[in-house]
């Protein structure tokens, strides 16, 4: 491997930090931090400050849980206490009714937890909007007044006292210390489920749902499934959080249980901590909650409500001073102090393999095939009866005017629209034809898409953007980097590997792109206009790559308007106008059909020049 193929992995933000393997200084540091939750109120022996302490890591390992949904996956989940109040219940109704210890209730719990996550995520998650929002509000309102109906067994409104049986089987004690300890434990156990999605193919999922929805799809990732995966874990570790809880608060009613004040608190920790980051949740909570709980400590009664002030005050503070909380805003600054610590600064070889994957099959073989397209949009006709063949190995070329319905074509046979009437076949990897419906299963059969305008996830370095779509075929973070880097190097962007997408220029925004969607591996590639807006050298380099990704294999479909580049590119063109093919063929010989230039230049052109 050259010098050049040896790149220092850079830490330049907390979130490419906690994206990958921690040093050991930073490992240290951060077991130091935790450590201080539990030494603080143990060695002061005061019952008020462990008390603070619990109330402490009772909330950061909720908010963690949240953020898990509300941060990474961006679904904002206003009704998330149900969770809670679901683990508390059910760890309190067992221990009441049956006998059973908490620490087997409490994971019987997180079970029916997870089951109503589910059972709400699974039908709002196919829409968009915030359907999901207001059926966890809806859901934790019913399930409130369930347990104020129940009287016989929940206790009604008048609550539910936890029976006072003392030692570790019943997670009852008379020293509070104890409850540290679990308390504790629960957050350690939150934070590390964080770091580890964080960590994983499916925390990078999360974060492009969250980015970019249509470009999530376009990479092959089921946003439903991933999203449903974030919320039944959320859901399963709040019940924990819960069940413990009760047992901590020995008394458990309906209005304290299933609170959306409370919900919307714990939401609010990650956010002025920092959302989508695994320390951002912690340090929101201990920002915040000591000054709540000693403002009601030193003054009583009277403080009624004052812990709202708290909350508001801070979180106006925050977000007109530091709108990427505390962690967004500070991290990068820790991050660079940490690496001065001896170890800290490690450099790490990148694998960088040598070239593209060569993709085989037979030349000229059909690997689309399309029949009578329709797509009506009302009473517009934007596809009438398109019908065409993409052949193994071509160029195959798209042109027509504004409007012709040539994205809507390429919608249609990536799955981002499903036609009116018509057929789509795609030969698979046994060689038989299927006609899958969703972009995610179009992408998964080896069709990748770029789009008319670009939609890179900004918030992502280019590299995280490239192995988005590795993840595609490389499940683990090291393969899906090594495969980034590959595709990085091939179309140009290596030296900008860490600089976040949002912060470059458009030339370089469409080759981001198109490298994203090659790292997928597909073996169709549908490229819509990635040469608008460049100058000469950037079209002209983009033409380089596109016949360099043609000569591995790959087979192509290129909607373009700079008219020099495409002909030069294409096997063969097809010319849309109006929704209807109105030529195909050679490119020089599309060029002077009458039609093709009547959609151009118009009829009137076309009469006076004597076509």
């Amino acid at each position: 491997m050259s010098e050049q193929s040896m790149i220092e992995v850079q830490r330049g933000s907390l979130v490419q930090m906690l994206a990958f393997q921690m040093s050991r200084p930073q490992v240290y540091c951060s077991l130091a931090l935790l450590s201080l939750l539990v030494l603080v109120p143990a060695l002061s022996g005061s019952a008020f400050l462990i008390h603070i302490f619990v109330t402490i890591c009772v909330f950061a390992a909720l908010s963690t849980a949240w953020n898990i949904v509300g941060g990474y996956a961006g679904q904002l989940s206003l009704g998330h206490m149900m969770f809670y109040g679901i683990g508390a219940y059910t760890t309190s109704l067992l221990v009441t009714h049956f006998g059973l210890t908490p620490w087997i209730g409490m994971w019987i719990g997180a079970v029916l937890a997870a089951l109503v996550g589910a059972a709400v995520g699974y039908p709002c998650f196919r829409l968009r909007g915030p359907f999901f929002s207001l059926s966890t509000i809806a859901f934790l309102e019913v399930i409130r007044l369930l347990s104020i109906h129940f009287v016989g067994l929940t206790g009604g409104s008048a609550g539910l006292i936890v029976p006072l049986k003392l030692g570790w089987a019943w997670m009852v004690f008379s020293e509070k210390v104890n409850y540290l300890y679990i308390a504790f434990s629960l957050l350690l156990l939150c934070l590390g489920v964080s770091l580890a999605i964080r960590q994983s193919r499916l925390g990078f999922y999360l974060t492009a749902v969250r980015e970019r929805e249509d470009a999530a799809l376009a990479a092959g990732i089921n946003n439903s499934q991933v999203k449903l995966k974030a919320v039944v874990v959320s859901a399963m570790l709040t019940a924990l959080i819960g069940a413990f809880h009760a047992m901590y608060l020995t008394f458990l009613e309906p209005a304290t249980m299933f609170s959306l004040g409370t919900s919307i608190e714990v939401a609010m920790f990650s956010l002025i901590g920092g959302l989508g980051t695994v320390a951002g949740p912690l340090l929101g909570t201990v920002l915040v909650v000591p000054l709540a709980e000693l403002a009601r400590g030193w003054l009583g009664a009277s403080a009624s409500g004052l812990h709202g002030v708290v909350y508001g005050t801070v979180l106006v503070l925050i977000t007109l001073t530091l709108p990427a909380g505390l962690v967004g805003t500070f991290g990068p600054k820790v991050s660079r102090m940490i690496a001065r610590l001896p170890g800290g600064n490690r450099r790490l070889a990148d694998r960088i393999t040598p070239s593209l994957r060569q993709i085989s099959g037979t030349k000229g073989e059909d690997l689309i095939k399309t029949e009578d397209l329709v797509m009506r949009f009302g009473g517009l006709l934007a596809t009438d009866h398109v019908s065409f063949s993409l052949k193994r190995g071509e160029i195959l070329g798209i042109i027509g005017p504004n409007g012709a319905g040539k994205t809507t074509l390429f919608n249609q046979i990536s799955g981002f629209l499903q036609p009116t009437s018509g057929t789509i076949a795609v030969l698979d990897a046994q060689d038989a034809y299927v006609s899958p419906t969703a972009p995610d299963a179009f992408a998964r059969l080896g069709i990748g898409r770029t789009f008319q305008i670009v939609q890179p996830f900004g918030r992502l370095s280019v590299i995280e953007n490239i192995m988005i779509g590795a993840f595609l075929r490389h499940p683990h973070v090291d393969d899906a980097r090594a495969v980034a880097l590959r595709v990085a190097q091939t179309v140009g962007l290596l030296d900008q590997k860490d600089v976040e997408a949002r912060n470059l220029p458009i030339g370089a925004l469409k080759r981001l792109e198109v490298a994203r969607t090659l790292a997928s591996e597909p073996s169709i590639l549908l490229l819509d206009e990635v040469m608008a807006g460049q100058n000469q050298t950037d079209t002209m380099g983009m033409v380089e790559l596109i016949r360099a990704i043609r000569d591995t294999g790959v087979t192509i479909i290129a909607i373009e308007h700079n008219m020099q580049a495409i002909m030069s590119l294409s096997d063969r063109i097809i010319v849309i106008d109006s929704g209807r093919v109105i030529a195909e063929g050679d490119p020089q010989e599309v060029v002077r059909n009458r039609k093709v230039i009547e959609a151009y230049l118009g009829e009137d052109f076309v009469d006076a020049q004597g076509f």
